[in-house]
């Protein structure tokens, strides 16, 4: 196959824990052509069809640049690669919307896009849990400011959590004597013109934050959790979370199962759902991680895996 991957600049790659890079490796290694280009590459002329300036690379086998050597630069019609995969990382702003619907235009002309552009918009990461309540923890999503602080009187201990975040990144806690809840309502707020999402606080994250991957809707059978490190309450591996790969639990596969089938049958042959303790806080669409920690960790190869579903979707 002829493999594009749009994504983050190569040269910010970090390959020895790069998902994406664990990708182009298993696909070098079993034949596969790689190219690559950001999402500022692609471009549409009336009359024509979507483009991309893409670079075509092979990997060195190391994993500290130089990890990749570039042997062509062209502008090359996406619909001539066998499979596009959109792994830029959040957030999902309105470049990423834009380029979704490039992507989408690629469909219709003959293109293969994984994750499908129109599903990674319908899901998005945050709110994607909504459809399945279920499985949540208290969940309040809103733009009042009055609404979160009866939540925090309700609840007591709560996560604040603005919704186009990654990483960890402007995640609060307030506990019940609701220090700071004012200011960091107005952060990430913005006095009424941000919506975000209130959670109850569970406290099984000093178990860890589980990165549960399913592909082609079925369950990794290893998970990753994230334990938060110190008095960090963020178990996010970009915030210092220690990582620690388990086998999966029976809660786990119960929420995966429920989830993974429909959304692969939307178009999602990738997604990865966080949980902590018995309760779902995400679902992951854009770029999840964690296959070289888990595969490491298990000596389970998550990225076989992953272009086996790949092969297959491509060849249905």
């Amino acid at each position: 196959m002829n493999i594009l991957f749009v994504a983050d600049p190569l040269e910010a790659f970090k390959p020895y824990k790069d998902t994406t890079f664990s990708m182009m490796r298993e696909a070098q290694r079993r034949g596969h052509r790689i190219a690559a280009c950001e999402p500022r590459d692609l471009g549409w002329v009336s009359g024509d069809v979507v483009k991309a300036r893409v670079r075509e690379i092979t990997l060195t086998g190391a994993t500290e640049a130089p990890w990749f050597e570039e042997t062509r630069v062209a502008v090359q019609p996406l619909r001539d690669f066998d499979a596009v995969l959109m792994r830029k990382d959040p957030p999902f702003d309105s470049e990423f919307f834009y380029a979704t619907h490039l992507l989408e235009q690629a469909e219709r002309e003959g293109g293969r896009v994984f994750n499908k552009p129109a599903a990674l918009r319908d899901h998005p990461e945050k709110l994607a849990i909504m459809e399945f309540p279920q499985f949540v923890s208290p969940t309040l999503v809103t733009r009042q400011p009055d609404d979160v602080r009866r939540f925090h009187k309700q609840h007591g201990d709560i996560i604040l959590k603005p919704l186009d975040g990654m990483g960890g990144a402007g995640i609060f806690r307030v506990g019940p004597d609701g220090m700071n809840l004012g200011s960091i309502i107005e952060t990430l707020n913005q006095h009424g013109c941000t919506t975000i999402m209130v959670q109850r606080f569970v406290p099984e994250i000093v178990a860890g934050d589980k990165r549960v991957l399913v592909i082609g809707g079925k369950p990794v059978p290893f998970t990753l959790a994230r334990i938060p490190q110190g008095s960090e309450v963020r178990g996010n591996l970009a915030a210092g979370g220690k990582g620690v790969a388990q086998p999966l639990e029976q809660r786990d596969r119960e929420i995966a199962e429920a989830i993974g089938p429909k959304l692969a049958q939307r178009g999602l042959l990738l997604i990865g759902l966080d949980v902590i303790g018995s309760c779902l806080t995400e679902i992951n669409v854009t770029s999840p991680t964690c296959f070289q920690e888990i595969t490491e960790q298990m000596g389970f190869d998550v990225p076989a895996m992953f272009l086996d579903a790949l092969e297959a979707a491509v060849a249905a």
